[in-house]
């Protein structure tokens, strides 16, 4: 049944990019064959970046932004899912070229959802959302290159953003010994009390990178990019292993092909835009065994849709802390 919805809509002009709240109907959703009544989405940076124009991140206009969303299916043609189904997307081009989770209201193909695991609400599934399914990714990508408790220290950058956060979480409770780096050294007691080890300063791997350095990183998630993930690789131990996935910092990297023909360093991408539905099942079925949903907790926020233009802004310069949960109906 066709309905009004709230919706949270960017558009462009000659003028530039603009962002306003609209009333819409279900006949301005995209195509697609399940729709969701949407309960929560989430702040991320890939959505700080869309909103604020600072990215060419959305490709069509007007267009609803939010790179996730959780809510309950309201109709469907997809075999897979039913109405009163709990579901929650992350990725596909949702919020940039698709409409996304910034409204009351959605409507995807069924192949870009997952089932929520039983283990979460809607509203945890988006304290989680993208920045904490990659960060499981991550901790899977490098479990899978041999990574385990006993191979040393693993270091998270931007630890106490929203990968980061569940980032450190994660590892923690599996039993690494984390290091977190930051450049916010107030956060280091709320870095200790996800499961940091250390916290340390981010500066000195702003500083321009060596071809090797000290060995010190068994593993590594970096969300950083550019000269940050250059010193990592230089600082990592024989047959170490990071995944980068992020470019906070920058696209560039200039590093020296020494960490990985001199010491067998591996260097693994991670993309949670297109990753296959396999691997996004099991993460979420990772996250339901592994996270700590008490940490989730203290590291979530719960916001109003009408303040995500002023959060945008925010997360780009590395003010927010944590997990953002936009509350869309509100």
């Amino acid at each position: 049944m066709s309905r009004a919805f709230k919706a949270l809509v960017v558009n462009k002009s000659d003028e530039g990019q603009s962002v306003a709240m609209a009333e819409l109907a279900d006949g301005d959703l995209m195509d697609g064959d399940v729709t969701v009544d949407v309960d929560y989405s989430t702040l991320n940076y890939k959505d700080g970046l869309a909103l604020t124009g600072a990215a060419p991140i959305i490709r069509h206009f007007p267009l609803i932004p939010g790179i996730d969303f959780a809510g309950t299916v309201a109709a469907s043609d997809h075999a897979d899912f039913a109405p009163g189904q709990k579901v929650v997307l992350n990725g596909w081009g949702v919020g940039e070229k698709h409409h996304g989770g910034y409204a009351e209201r959605a409507r995807v193909p069924g192949d870009w959802l997952v089932h929520l695991p039983e283990a979460f609400d809607t509203r945890q599934a988006m304290a989680i959302g993208t920045a904490g399914y990659t960060a499981m990714l991550a901790v899977m990508a490098l479990e899978a290159e041999g990574v385990t408790p006993d191979s040393g220290e693993i270091l998270v950058t931007g630890a106490a953003g929203g990968v980061g956060s569940v980032a450190v979480a994660l590892l923690a409770k599996l039993g690494y010994r984390v290091v977190a780096s930051t450049g916010r050294a107030d956060e280091a007691d709320y870095l200790t009390s996800l499961g940091a080890a250390e916290v340390i300063d981010r500066g000195p791997f702003a500083e321009a990178p060596r071809p090797l350095a000290k060995e010190r990183w068994a593993g590594a998630i970096d969300v950083a990019g550019s000269t940050t993930l250059a010193n990592v690789l230089s600082q990592m131990r024989y047959d170490g292993a990071v995944a980068a996935c992020g470019l906070a910092q920058g696209m560039d990297l200039p590093a020296s092909v020494a960490p990985f023909i001199l010491r067998g360093v591996r260097l693994i991408g991670i993309d949670s835009v297109m990753a296959p539905k396999a691997r996004r099942e099991a993460a979420w079925q990772r996250l339901a065994q592994d996270l700590d949903t008490a940490k989730l907790d203290a590291m979530t926020k719960v916001v109003p849709l009408s303040e995500l233009p002023s959060l945008a802004g925010e997360i780009l310069t590395g003010q927010v802390r944590g997990r953002t949960v936009v509350d869309v109906h509100v």
